[in-house]
């Protein structure tokens, strides 16, 4: 039976569909109207794979109404499909085009359909986004304010930063009320929390950027997380390991909670102390710390134990 694969393309106003093998491609409006005519046409074509790239957010209604109705939807990130343009020879871009080329790396890719997060996990998204804005935001400021001279300027400023500081607090309580709102989520935030190093902001980006932890073995966690060493050799060439790509917010929270485990975890403490004791280099011990952190967190999430030190 031959398997269908259809790329759309997502912009504001309209989205391109293209379907291959057939060929067939189409424009529809990008609104609910275009949405409700939709689904049944790729309904009607059953398909082997749905692929969307991630726009930032214009997609999100898109799968959400594919996922509802029983299709199978894969969001992939944007820089996968130039990659495949690229390594195609695929150099024009407009929107259609680009649809075209979403179908063939659904066709030669077929990368995993996966759920669609619902409203309570989009919100929780949501609001682990808006913290890093805020975050990103008080530290511009306060790197502005300790260059500043002007007596005006720096009082705008100090209102503006404890603007952002209560706007903080404000939001890290709406995270928190989230988060013991829902009895699974409540039970992962208790059993991530129980490990010296982790505090409330490292366990709810945990839970909102890396759903898949405790359901992955160790390798494939770590290579969503951007902590998986990959080889760059060539003969007789060995090249040092790198870690690449992954989910950014995910690392930077580790990186934080691994450096205080360091301190207050002995389990991580100890094996830091050991790579260290070899000769490793600082950053590739504190990052092999950080990839040990997240295996013991996935296999505790895993069989729901909490930390056990020994």
């Amino acid at each position: 039976m031959e398997h269908i694969f259809i790329g759309i393309d997502v912009a504001k106003d309209h989205l391109d569909v293209h379907v291959r093998p057939s060929g067939e491609a189409f424009r529809i409006a990008h609104d609910e109207p275009g949405l409700a005519a939709l689904l049944p046409r790729l309904r009607a074509l059953t398909p082997h794979l749905i692929v969307l790239e991630a726009t930032g957010g214009y997609e999100v209604p898109l799968a959400a109404g594919l996922a509802s109705a029983g299709l199978p939807v894969a969001v992939v990130n944007p820089r996968q499909i130039r990659d495949f343009a690229r390594a195609t020879g695929r150099r024009a871009k407009t929107d259609a085009l680009d649809a075209h080329v979403i179908a063939l790396f659904a066709e030669a890719i077929r990368p995993t359909a996966r759920p669609v997060p619902d409203a309570q996990a989009q919100a929780l998204g949501e609001l682990m986004a808006r913290r890093r804005q805020l975050v990103d935001m008080l530290g511009a400021e306060l790197n502005r304010r300790r260059l500043l001279r002007d007596r005006r300027l720096q009082r705008q400023l100090d209102a503006h930063i404890a603007w952002l500081e209560e706007a903080l607090r404000r939001l890290d309580h709406d995270l928190t009320t989230l988060v013991r709102s829902t009895p699974i989520w409540r039970e992962a935030d208790d059993l991530l929390r129980s490990v010296p190093g982790i505090g409330p902001v490292t366990a709810c980006t945990l839970i909102a950027e890396l759903p898949e932890l405790g359901h992955l073995d160790r390798r494939r966690i770590a290579a969503l997380a951007g902590l998986a060493p990959f080889a760059r050799d060539s003969g007789t060439f060995r090249g040092r390991r790198l870690i690449a790509g992954g989910r950014a917010p995910v690392r930077r929270v580790l990186y934080m909670a691994t450096l205080a485990a360091i301190k207050y975890n002995p389990v991580i403490r100890l094996f830091h102390q050991r790579l260290v004791g070899a000769g490793r280099p600082a950053k590739v011990a504190i990052t092999a710390a950080m990839r040990k952190l997240l295996t013991i967190l996935n296999a505790m999430l895993r069989d729901r134990r909490p930390w056990q030190p020994a």
